[in-house]
């Protein structure tokens, strides 16, 4: 079967691209903000501020790192509520728009299969 040129609208490519950046951003943004604070009110190396935000974030929590302060665990609890929706949000967004992406694909290449078929009887 013949590879097929894919097409997007300028608008369609530019939605995605900009929908995808903002759920990569938002995020970082996250990430930094958590490694940030858990470095600021545990005293963390920025390595284990890194990694137990990403644990917690990823859901994991392995236990080897915690809150040992009134105020960070109250952090980390908003952080928990507010950072995995975030998460669950970004990575849905990146996940919509590469199966969006390959739905219109398939779509295309069909269309192009039956229109060759059709030609060639």
């Amino acid at each position: 079967m013949a590879k097929t040129q894919i097409k997007y609208s300028k608008n369609q490519k530019s939605h995605d691209v900009a929908k995808r950046v903002a759920a990569i951003s938002t995020l970082l943004i996250w990430l930094v903000i958590g490694t940030a604070m858990f470095r600021w009110m545990e005293d963390w190396s920025w390595i284990d501020s890194f990694y137990f935000t990403v644990s917690t974030l990823a859901t994991v929590g392995y236990g080897d790192l915690h809150p040992t302060t009134d105020m960070s665990r109250l952090f980390t609890a908003i952080f928990i509520l507010t950072g995995v929706g975030i998460t669950v949000t970004a990575l849905g967004v990146i996940g919509s728009v590469y199966i969006d992406n390959r739905a219109r694909r398939i779509a295309q290449e069909d269309n192009f299969s039956r229109f060759n078929s059709k030609r060639s009887k």
